[in-house]
């Protein structure tokens, strides 16, 4: 990639120490001004289009929610910084979620205040061809990395009062009561003194989205739509990633995230053979096997940043032997009691405990466990557990594990209409474990799907992807037979 670093000025008929000359940073060369004038003059006005984004008008009614349950407040929520992967390069950035859910900006560096009904977005100043750092500031110079809306772009984009973000510490220094959403902005952290209402602050924000609206439902929706997408494209393509490495999966599926999403939710797991009783197995350096079994869990994240959470265990070939077909079928049927169990009403748990029910049982049938399922799910026994850890459900939304600040009793309360969750039980047999049946071990199975909890029973947000053992088949038939190597090509 192109450095930043200028090339070293011809010194030798000018003094360096003058008026001539621009300094920039350490290890980079002074800038000759009239490189500068030349540099400043002579640009069309960017043009932003106009209108305000779609998601900033449903911003407005939270952002006064948040305002009225904090009366007499200061309430700051930093949209955090760029991250170094390394030296002067950057990971993408992604924005706090609770910065994003209130104001739909995705801007780096950015901090939204709130005063009861009174909001301002303090946001930094362009980096245009006003000023040197347009093409001197590899970080933040709209040369380097494109325009970025200043305060008065941002304020009809996002529909709200704006400021320069360089008059956030004089603003703050004014304030007498001041709650800060932490571990976004470390100067901020360090500059504003703690409070009780930090953390009670973070926990609202998190309880806020527990219920989706509409318009935050067709933002998953779309999520997964565009998942089911890329699990077409990974099923094409398994008939020419046998004996490649599952890097491969995991390329496909993220070709599909960022083609028409913002990118993936979480890292893909992409786990053929025995890597998928490793739960979050994210190294993807295994071989593809005929024969085995892959267990994708992956989700495309939309550019709203509402993201889905999908899992298939596919048999690699397109057929499930007998024994993958055994084990399948009991976590499916698992699954089945766990959706049924989400219901307005329900305890967060009740589909967990459906779905462990099942399993337990199952084990016991296996022979795996001596116990009966009443028995084996006592709390003082679970050794069922031992071959199905994790839990069933977590919330879904903006994060794939939405709400996690919120309250034990609200997350892990009754179940809402408007409620997003994943159900999504699994079997892991470890393939070095002595107390599974030989046959069996090195097998994993997972099947995960998003379910949104309605008045008239759960439904199936990811229902266009096949979960029974005839439909996969089926499916992945018809989708290989017509399949070209593509990307897979020598």
């Amino acid at each position: 990639m192109a450095t930043d670093q200028l090339p070293e000025p011809d010194v030798s008929a000018e003094n360096p120490i003058s008026d001539h000359w621009v300094w920039v940073s350490a290890h980079r060369p002074p800038v000759p001004r009239v490189l500068v004038d030349q540099m400043t003059n002579n640009w069309a006005p960017v043009d932003f289009g106009g209108g305000v984004l779609e998601m900033a008008t449903h911003c407005g009614p939270r952002r006064d929610a948040v305002g009225a349950e904090f009366p007499g407040q200061t309430l700051v929520i930093p949209s955090g910084g760029l991250k170094s992967r390394t030296h002067d390069t950057e990971y993408n950035f992604r924005p706090g979620t609770e910065f994003f859910y209130l104001t739909g900006c995705s801007e780096p560096d950015a901090v939204l205040v709130i005063n009861g009904s009174s909001s301002t977005l303090f946001i930094p100043e362009r980096r245009d061809s006003s000023t040197h750092e347009f093409f001197t500031n590899g970080t933040h110079g709209e040369v380097w990395v494109g325009a970025r809306r200043g305060t008065v772009e941002a304020a009809s984009y996002y529909a709200i009062n704006t400021a320069p973000l360089d008059q956030i510490d004089a603003f703050l220094a004014q304030q007498s009561s001041v709650a800060l959403v932490r571990g976004y902005d470390a100067h901020l952290d360090a500059t504003v003194a703690a409070s009780d209402t930090d953390s009670a602050l973070h926990t609202f924000l998190a309880e806020q989205r527990l219920v989706k609206s509409d318009y935050e439902i067709t933002q998953l929706q779309a999520a997964i739509n565009s998942t089911v997408r890329g699990f077409e494209d990974v099923v094409r393509a398994l008939p020419t990633a046998m004996g490649r490495n599952e890097r491969v999966i995991e390329g496909i599926f993220n070709l599909r995230a960022r083609v028409e999403g913002n990118d993936i939710g979480y890292n893909t797991i992409a786990a053929s053979g025995s890597h998928a009783t490793v739960l979050h197995w994210t190294r993807n350096d295994g071989e593809i096997k005929d024969g085995e079994m892959l267990l994708l869990d992956a989700g495309v994240e939309w550019h709203t940043l509402y993201t889905a959470d999908v899992t298939r265990t596919l048999p690699i070939n397109g057929k499930f032997t007998a024994t993958q077909r055994r084990l399948y079928e009991l976590v499916l049927e698992a699954q089945e009691a766990g959706i049924a169990a989400c219901v307005v009403g329900a305890s967060f748990g009740d589909p967990h405990k459906a779905a462990m029910a099942v399993l337990a049982r199952g084990l016991n049938e296996l022979g795996i466990i001596s116990e009966d399922a009443e028995t084996a799910l006592r709390p003082d026994r679970q050794l069922h557990r031992r071959y199905t850890l994790h839990g069933t459900s977590h919330m879904l939304g903006i994060d794939v594990h939405d709400c996690a600040q919120s309250r034990n009793e609200m997350y892990m309360g009754e179940l809402t209409a408007g409620y997003v969750l994943t159900v999504e039980p699994g079997l892991y047999f470890q393939i070095n474990d002595l107390t599974v049946p030989e046959e069996l071990r090195g097998i994993g199975v997972r099947i995960e799907d998003d379910i949104l909890v309605t008045e008239n029973g759960p439904v199936n947000l990811s229902a266009g992807l096949p979960r029974t053992v005839a439909d996969i088949e089926a499916w992945m038939a018809r989708l290989t037979a017509n399949a070209t190597q593509g990307l897979l090509s020598n």
